[in-house]
């Protein structure tokens, strides 16, 4: 059965501040424990008006203090941006405090402009080329016995889940050569999903941490009572994504009617392709496309995301999810795809 979870950017709505955001991500994270889901993921973005969710670590650390059960995640860490030994640190404190509950995902772009990736980094020399080396180097230092003469303290021995994220077909070829699960982000990026899980499903190698391959899908969801009403609260994320793709960047902004109505035909088509990978509709129409979703795909896990400008409609959207969710289950097409 396709297992199902939540991605929070923390978003800072029109009106609200980063407090408000993050008391809002440790409620929704409390609800999805309540409702089921499998695990609760946070994203790296930084010098981004409209995402709250920049020192990830953390704010994971934040989360994963009230609450229980659920696992708590990072989708992902933006590698490139740090040490490979600072993140060891750090994760290896969080798995520490919350033993067996703590994920790992790991990506290769900035989650920044080059201006900002060099604020954080302040040494482009290591870049996004060096990722496969940075991530082995990681990994080694979650090992019992590293092979590198430095130990990440706390760090050494715990088995921490790490994943490799992606957008493009580079980190389903590197999730594969690995044995690593792969989580693609087809929530903003599914041009080349389908290329992406047939690669990573057709090389996959096992190793001590996976074996066999684990496709984790991002997918949008905006699900209300209506579909009138959920057609009415993707609005928000809609605007978000167009102001962002016209260099407009800013916080997350009320649901505007009519709004896809009053974009030009060529940012229509964009804000269509872009997000492709989304259900909108009450339940019965939501059911139908996340349905159809893992028909297509045959994922394991779908990372289900959803910027709504009022939070209790956010909180409904997951209801709705955890509801409908039951029974979708991971067709044959999955074994067709892998040849």
């Amino acid at each position: 059965m396709t297992q199902f979870s939540v991605l929070d950017l923390s978003p800072i709505v029109q009106g609200g501040d980063a407090g408000q955001s993050f008391r809002n991500s440790l409620a929704l994270a409390r609800h999805a424990e309540r409702l089921g889901f499998n695990r609760y993921w946070l994203a790296e973005h930084h010098g981004m008006p409209g995402i709250a969710s920049a020192a990830t670590a953390v704010l994971m650390a934040h989360v994963a203090a009230g609450t229980q059960r659920i696992r708590i995640g990072a989708g992902g860490i933006m590698l490139p941006n740090h040490s490979p030994l600072v993140i060891a640190e750090q994760f290896g404190t969080l798995e520490s405090l919350y033993p067996g509950r703590i994920d790992l995902g790991l990506g290769r772009a900035p989650g920044s402009d080059q201006t900002t990736a060099r604020a954080l980094r302040r040494n482009l020399a290591s870049d996004s080329d060096e990722f496969p080396q940075d991530v082995l180097e990681l990994m080694d230092y979650f090992a019992a016995e590293p092979k590198g003469a430095v130990r990440a303290v706390p760090g050494q021995g715990l088995n921490i889940p790490i994943w490799i994220l992606g957008s493009s077909l580079y980190g389903a070829q590197l999730a594969a050569a690995l044995g690593l699960p792969y989580a693609f982000a087809s929530h903003f990026a599914p041009q080349a999903m389908l290329q992406a899980i047939e690669i990573y499903r057709s090389y996959f190698k096992p190793s001590a941490r996976l074996a066999k391959p684990y496709v984790m899908l991002g997918f949008n969801v905006f699900a209300a009572d209506t579909d009138a009403q959920a057609e009415l609260l993707a609005t928000s994320m809609q605007q978000a994504f167009v102001n962002l793709r016209t260099g407009r960047p800013g916080r997350l902004p009320p649901p505007l009617p009519g709004y896809r109505e009053r974009l030009d035909g060529q940012l229509r088509a964009m804000l269509e392709s872009v997000l492709s990978c989304s259900a909108i509709g009450g339940p019965d129409a939501v059911r139908q496309q996340m349905d159809a979703f893992v028909a297509l795909t045959g994922a394991d896990e779908l990372m289900i995301t959803c910027q709504m400008f009022d939070h209790a409609a956010r909180l409904r959207s997951y209801e709705v999810v955890a509801d409908v969710s039951k029974g979708l289950v991971a067709p044959p097409l999955r074994e067709l795809m892998t040849g």
